[in-house]
């Protein structure tokens, strides 16, 4: 079934044609997946734009969202809060510098990482890094932390503590009340992805391909499995195991209390991403394939190219997983059984970005390059225009 849903958008007087590419992946909500999917419940059905916040500046860096606002990091250093509701502004935060990793939110606070810029021909040795906690409700600066480095990729946090990598290897702990430094944890190569699975357990990879299993409290290492691999898409992680996905192809499942290989699978090309579920373990790859395995043995259930590279990881919901490839105008929906097509919904082209979208209760939160976009499974009412 080929769906080709009509987009129309009201906002501030205008009225527009959106043109979309969705990069999907599995986010942090800030609901629980129960009620998010309760609001979003179809992947089979056709999407409608509720509501489009347009800017300049977009980046590839995720926002955050809780039950009211999403807070979208921009390209000019400033940080944008949007009512869900109707994707109104509420604030805007010049932060400065360049924004360098995804934002957080909790019930006080957003927090935001920057990179400054050194000053020319210093002979001193300069701190690059910015931690920053914002209010949720004003946009005002709560407290700031500086570091020697940007901080890369996620903000972690849990009920306490702030979980954060730098570019020069680093891994910190901070307290979310104050940014006090709990711990700091060195490494031979820099981390590139952070898994919080609760409050005891924190896992990792680096870029020389080591998987670590470390203890929140501390900062010390449980166990370390060398893949000699490298690793940049994050680990999934699913009762009793741990899976990942390395730069030259590989699948591993890893027993996560006593970090021993299960079983290891090649692929075609480099893993971009890799999610598990009960009955399956699924991963995009660079050679245009996505591959479904077996969790017990590895064995491969089924296998299907797609029209282009998927560089996000995917959205799974219910029994359906919606992937998107660079390359040509439709989001792809596959049954989990059987990997068969059971819709295209299509979108437009040159309007991507890498930014993984957000399921809330209100809607699926998608960075366009034309700015924030808020997606339903139900169309405009009648009458709207």
């Amino acid at each position: 079934m080929r769906v080709q849903p009509v987009f129309r958008i009201t906002q501030d007087g205008y009225k527009a044609s959106a043109r979309i590419i969705i990069l999907l992946a599995i986010s942090s909500l800030a609901l629980s997946d129960g009620q998010a999917r309760q609001q979003f419940a179809d992947l089979t059905r056709p999407v409608h734009v509720r509501w489009l916040f347009r800017t300049g500046f977009i980046t590839n860096l995720t926002p955050a969202a809780d039950k009211d606002r999403a807070y979208l990091p921009l390209g000019d250093g400033s940080l944008v809060s949007v009512r869900l509701s109707d994707g109104g502004l509420v604030w805007r935060s010049d932060i400065g510098g360049f924004l360098s990793a995804s934002p957080a939110v909790d019930d006080g606070n957003v927090y935001v990482a920057s990179e400054s810029i050194p000053t020319p021909k210093s002979v001193y040795p300069q701190a690059t890094g910015v931690l920053r906690a914002l209010s949720r409700n004003t946009g005002l600066t709560s407290w700031m932390r500086t570091l020697p480095s940007p901080v890369k990729g996620v903000i972690k946090l849990n009920r306490h503590n702030l979980f954060v990598t730098s570019s020069d290897g680093r891994l910190y702990a901070l307290k979310k009340a104050t940014g006090e430094i709990g711990w700091v944890k060195y490494n031979s190569s820099p981390f590139s992805t952070l898994h919080l699975l609760d409050d005891k357990t924190l896992y990792a990879s680096d870029t020389y391909g080591d998987i670590l299993a470390i203890e929140l409290e501390s900062g010390r290492t449980l166990w370390r499995y060398r893949t000699h691999k490298s690793l940049n898409a994050p680990v999934a992680v699913f009762e009793s195991m741990i899976y990942a996905g390395t730069a030259e192809g590989y699948i591993y499942a890893i027993d996560r209390v006593t970090g021993r290989l299960r079983w290891r699978v090649r692929t075609g090309a480099a893993i971009q991403a890799v999610l598990v579920g009960e009955q399956w373990v699924l991963a995009t790859s660079l050679d245009n394939f996505v591959y479904c395995l077996a969790p017990q043995n590895g064995v491969k259930t089924w296998k299907r190219q797609l029209a282009g590279r998927v560089t996000a990881p995917p959205l799974v919901l219910n029994n359906y997983v919606m992937l998107a490839p660079l390359v040509g105008d439709e989001c792809v929906v596959l049954n989990l059984e059987d990997g068969r097509k059971v819709n295209s919904i299509f979108v437009g082209e040159d309007n991507n970005t890498e930014a993984a979208p957000l399921l809330t209760a209100e809607a699926l939160l998608l960075t366009t390059r034309e700015g924030l976009l808020a997606l339903t499974n139900e169309p405009q009412e009648t009458g709207t225009p």
